[in-house]
C-alpha cells in the first residue's frame, strides 16, 4: 500500500470533518487505539500490545503502523505466559532444601507448599516423599563423588578428627571428619563418615574401622594427623593404626605426630578440676537458678525484687549443661550479676532455700574471673572458618603461666586448685606440645623465637634444651617432605628424559653428570627453605594482628 492509499484510508476512518461515520477496511486498525486529536493537531495512536504511541498522519499513512504491529507480534509470540519448567531442577531444589533446612521427606506432600509451587508455575509436577528421598540419597552420591575427586587432587596432607557421639536413645555414631587446604589455599573441612557403631567398640575394632573409612576415600596415604579426646580406647585406636605397615610408611616421621590430643577436651578436663573445688557454691547457684525459672509465681517474685536494680531488669538469668564446663562458667557469670536480688529472694521467699552464702559467691567470683581465659581460647579453638592449629601454643602457654602465678595466691583454695590442675595440665601437655609448637614456628609473628620464650619463662634453664629437641624434631620433619618432594621431582626428570631416548648416549651421560655435580654444590652453598625462613625477621605482631597465615604461605 502507498503512503497516498494508506493516508486515504486514515482519513476516511478518523476525519473529523466527516458527516457520518466511515468503516475501517484495513486489519492494522485492530491493533491499535485511535487517541483524541493533539493540540498541535496531530494525530496519535497506541499499541494495545505494547502501548507505545505512534504518530498517525497523512504523511505516514498506515505503513508504520504495519511495520510495527508486525515486530510486536513477532516479540509477543516468542515469550510465553510461563517460563518452561525445568522439572529434573524442581525436584532438586526440593531435595536441597529438606537437606539444607532438615526438613522431613514429607515436605514435598504439604499441602501448601503444593499449592504455592502450582500457582508459581502451572506447569510444576508435585512430588511425594519418596521421591524426594531418592532425590536426596541421588545428591548424597554426587556430592561423595566430588568429595572424593576434590581429596585425590589434595596438594598436602589431611588432618583428621574423630569422635563417637551418643543418641538420645543411646546409640553411638563414629564421626570422621577431614581437614586440608586445597589447591587455591583456602582451608576446607568435610564429614567422612557419620555412621552408626554397634557395640563391640573397642579402640582396635574401631581403628580397624577408621581405616577402611580412609581407603573407601583413596586418602590412606595422605594422612598426617588425627585429633581425639583422651578416652582410653583412642590409645588402643592409635596403636591399631600405626602398627599397619601400609598405613605407617605412609606417615610422617613414622608417625611420631600422628595423634593429637583435642585441646578443648585437655582444658575441659582441667577446669572440671576447678570446678570440684567450689562444687557446692556452683550447686547452690544451679539450683537458685532452676528456682526462679520454675514456674510463673517465682519468675514474679524474682522480677519483683529486680525492681531495686534497674540496670538488670533487661538481663536473664540462664540455666547451664553440668556436662558442659562453658556454660557452667557462663551461668556463673551471669548469676553474679543478680547476686543482690538473689539474696532479696531469700528473705521475701521463704521456700527459696538455696540461695549462695556470701562465701560461696566470694569463691564463685573469683573462679569466673580465672576462668574467663579459659572460656575466651575454648571459643577461639572452636573456629572453623580460620586455621587454629597457629593460635593454640599461644592460647595454653597463657593458661599454662596463669596457673603457675595463681599457684601463688594467698587464699589456700585458690592455690590448692591450681595445684591440682597443674598436675593435669603437665599431664597432657606433652602430649600435643611438640606438633602445635610446629605451628606456632610458622606463624612469621612468632616464629622459634617465641617458643623460646615461653619456656624459659615456664621452665627456666631446662627451656633451652627443649627447644633444641623441638628445633630437631621440625627438621626432622622438613626432611621428610623435602624427600617426597625430590622423589616426586625426579621422577618427573626421568619421565622427562624418557622421551629424548633416541640422543646419543654420551650426551644424555653427560647431562646427567652436570645435573649431579650442580646439586652436590648446590647442596653445600644453599640453605633450606626452612633456614632462610626462620633467619628472617619475624613479622611485628601489632602491625600484622589480622595477618592471613593461609595467604602469607600462599
Amino acid at each position: 500500500m502507498s503512503v497516498t492509499e494508506g493516508m486515504d484510508e486514515f482519513e476516511q476512518t478518523v476525519s473529523s470533518g466527516s458527516k457520518r461515520s466511515r468503516s475501517r477496511t484495513s486489519e492494522v486498525w485492530n491493533d491499535f487505539e485511535i487517541l483524541p486529536l493533539y493540540e498541535d493537531g496531530h494525530r496519535k495512536v497506541k499499541c494495545r500490545k505494547c502501548t507505545n504511541i505512534l504518530t498517525a498522519n497523512k504523511e505516514n499513512g498506515t505503513s508504520n503502523l504495519r511495520r510495527h504491529a508486525k515486530k510486536c507480534h513477532q516479540e509477543n509470540d516468542s515469550v510465553p505466559c510461563h517460563p518452561p519448567l525445568d522439572q529434573d531442577m524442581y525436584r532438586e531444589k526440593i531435595a536441597m532444601a529438606i537437606i539444607r533446612h532438615n526438613y522431613s521427606f514429607s515436605f514435598a506432600e504439604h499441602e501448601v507448599n503444593r499449592e504455592l509451587h502450582i500457582f508459581l508455575n502451572p506447569d510444576v509436577k508435585p512430588i511425594c516423599r519418596n521421591t524426594a528421598k531418592s532425590d536426596v540419597l541421588k545428591i548424597y552420591k554426587r556430592e561423595r563423588e566430588n568429595l572424593k575427586r576434590a581429596l585425590e587432587i589434595v596438594p598436602g596432607k589431611i588432618c583428621l578428627t574423630s569422635d563417637l557421639w551418643k543418641s538420645s536413645t543411646t546409640d553411638e555414631y563414629m564421626v570422621l571428619t577431614a581437614h586440608y587446604i586445597d589447591a587455591n589455599w583456602e582451608l576446607q573441612m568435610r564429614v567422612l563418615c557419620f555412621s552408626h557403631t554397634p557395640p563391640p567398640r573397642s579402640g582396635k575394632i574401631l581403628g580397624e574401622r577408621l581405616f577402611n573409612i580412609l581407603k573407601e576415600w583413596g586418602i590412606e596415604k595422605k594422612v598426617f594427623t588425627i585429633t581425639l579426646d583422651n578416652a582410653s580406647y583412642n590409645d588402643t585406636l592409635v596403636n591399631s593404626l600405626k602398627k599397619n605397615p601400609s598405613f605407617r610408611s605412609s606417615l610422617p616421621c613414622s608417625g611420631e605426630f600422628f595423634r593429637v590430643c583435642c585441646g578443648a577436651h585437655i582444658l575441659n578436663l582441667i577446669v572440671q578440676e576447678c570446678l570440684k573445688i567450689i562444687e557446692h557454691a556452683v550447686h547452690n547457684i544451679r539450683e537458685s537458678v532452676k528456682y526462679v525459672r520454675g514456674n510463673d509465681m517465682r519468675k514474679l517474685r524474682f522480677a519483683e525484687c529486680l525492681q531495686e536494680l534497674p540496670n538488670l531488669t533487661s538481663k536473664k538469668v540462664r540455666q547451664d549443661v553440668p556436662t558442659r564446663w562453658n556454660s557452667t562458667y557462663l551461668m556463673i557469670e551471669i548469676a553474679l550479676t543478680f547476686w543482690d536480688a538473689f539474696h532479696k529472694l531469700s528473705i521475701v521467699d521463704g521456700s527459696f532455700r538455696t540461695c549462695p552464702s556470701d562465701d560461696e559467691w566470694d569463691k564463685a567470683e573469683k573462679i569466673a574471673k580465672f576462668l574467663k581465659p579459659f572460656y575466651d581460647i575454648t571459643t577461639l579453638f572452636s573456629g572453623t572458618q580460620y586455621p587454629t592449629a597457629n593460635l593454640y601454643f599461644h592460647g595454653v602457654w597463657k593458661i599454662h603461666l596463669r596457673i603457675l602465678e595463681e599457684m601463688e595466691d594467698e587464699d589456700v583454695v585458690i592455690s590448692d586448685m591450681e595445684k591440682s590442675m597443674k598436675e593435669k595440665f603437665d599431664k597432657y601437655w606433652d602430649c600435643y606440645s611438640t606438633v602445635l609448637s610446629f605451628a606456632v614456628i610458622l606463624d612469621p609473628r612468632y616464629k622459634l623465637q617465641f617458643v623460646e620464650f615461653s619456656y624459659r619463662r615456664l621452665y627456666g634453664t631446662n627451656g633451652k634444651i627443649m627447644v633444641m629437641d623441638l628445633r630437631d624434631k621440625l627438621y626432622s620433619l622438613f626432611e621428610g617432605y623435602l624427600r617426597v618432594t625430590n622423589y616426586e621431582a625426579h621422577n618427573m626428570v626421568e619421565n622427562a628424559s624418557s622421551s629424548g631416548a633416541n640422543e646419543k648416549v654420551r650426551d644424555a651421560d653427560i647431562a646427567g653428570f652436570d645435573t649431579f655435580e650442580s646439586e652436590i654444590v648446590g647442596s653445600i652453598n644453599s640453605k633450606s627453605q626452612l633456614d632462610v625462613y626462620l633467619e628472617e625477621a619475624r613479622f611485628d605482631y601489632n602491625t600484622h594482628v589480622d595477618l592471613d597465615i593461609l595467604e602469607y604461605w600462599e
